[in-house]
């Protein structure tokens, strides 16, 4: 199935692959046709601080930024920054959170304190949360690094986006030496539902 309008919002800490997940799926949009504008907010990523990346796709795109409240998709690699962002989500959206808990600075320093069940928190607010275990399927697929792969899996089989336009972005976006187990990744994702 072709792709329709989406905005997704990507969010995770620094060296977490949110903006080649971002590059992956613009590919896919511009492989299938449609228009596509991605903004990168690079932030503290360098030091496993917040990252946010944008993605818009569809027949017509004017603006990069996705708005409070106007996200098809929030794609979150780690649990505290699904609640930190989940106010982009539109109703009827959907939170595609990796289970893993990445510890911010401020909670490792003992000045904040992480919280007890963060699933529980956005399940508590009437949120579409598909959960998932991230990082034991990035694992299989032979990284840790892969979480970012399948959760676009995941992504795609949601929206009926077929497995060999998103491999074929897959093979456009990601070095030789990390292309098999990217492509795994996929699948685990894609197939994760």
């Amino acid at each position: 199935m072709k792709p329709r309008n989406l905005n997704i919002l990507i969010v995770g800490v620094g060296g977490q692959g949110t903006l080649l997940a971002s590059r992956i799926l613009g590919t896919i949009a511009l492989n299938s046709g449609l228009k596509c504008k991605l903004s990168e907010v690079h932030g503290m990523s360098q030091r496993g601080g917040s990252v946010v990346t944008h993605v818009r796709w569809g027949k017509e795109v004017f603006s990069p930024i996705v708005c409070e409240g106007d996200a098809d998709y929030i794609l979150s690699f780690e649990t505290l920054e699904a609640i930190r962002w989940s106010s982009f989500l539109k109703e009827n959206g959907h939170i595609i959170v990796n289970n893993q808990k990445i510890l911010p600075m401020p909670v490792i320093t003992g000045k904040d304190v992480y919280p007890k069940d963060a699933l529980q928190i956005l399940k508590d607010k009437n949120l579409s949360v598909i959960e998932v275990d991230g990082l034991k399927l990035a694992e299989l697929a032979g990284s840790s690094k892969a979480v970012n792969v399948v959760l676009i899996g995941i992504l795609c089989a949601k929206e009926k986006i077929e497995l060999n336009l998103a491999k074929e972005a897959i093979k456009q976006c990601v070095k030789e030496k990390n292309l098999e187990l990217n492509l795994i990744a996929l699948e685990l994702g894609y197939n994760a539902l």
